[in-house]
């Protein structure tokens, strides 16, 4: 898909996540869902704080979206991710069906399209680089802080 407007201010939003994440502790990862042009929820890494391996900013994203919504499907619905999903999140998109994923930058060691592609929901359309040069950095620099 496309690059608009709409997805660079929304990945805007998602940065600001991955910054509370950051000065949080967390490995700075952010989301955001939107439905019908607006955010709905917001999530980002938690697993520190939560002491939950689990709890990454696209679970707590989704977990979020669907109480909102009141229902488990979000085919009406974006995520905005700052960093490509890992394996266990792109399953739960699937199983969310999810309509949109947009990624910022990619993880060329723990991204879901390294294992598998097929892991998101066949519908789902994905678009990813969106602010790669803003998203990329954060994660970078935060791992290479903990060497």
């Amino acid at each position: 898909m496309e690059k608009t407007q709409e997805d660079i201010n929304f990945m805007r939003q998602a940065l600001a996540e991955a910054k509370a994440a950051l000065a949080a502790g967390e490995v700075p990862i952010g989301a955001v869902i939107t439905c019908n042009g607006r955010i709905i929820a917001r999530g980002h890494n938690m697993t520190e704080r939560l002491n939950d391996s689990t709890a990454h900013a696209e679970m707590i994203a989704i977990t979020s979206a669907t109480e909102a919504l009141g229902g488990k499907y979000l085919q009406d619905c974006t995520l905005y991710v700052t960093v490509e999903p890992c394996p266990m999140c792109a399953a739960a998109t699937a199983w969310a069906q999810l309509g949109r994923l947009v990624y910022g930058a990619p993880d060329p060691r723990r991204g879901y399209t390294l294992f598998s592609p097929s892991l998101l929901h066949p519908k789902t359309q994905v678009t990813s680089g969106i602010l790669e040069d803003d998203c990329a950095p954060l994660v970078k620099e935060f791992f290479k802080n903990k060497r």
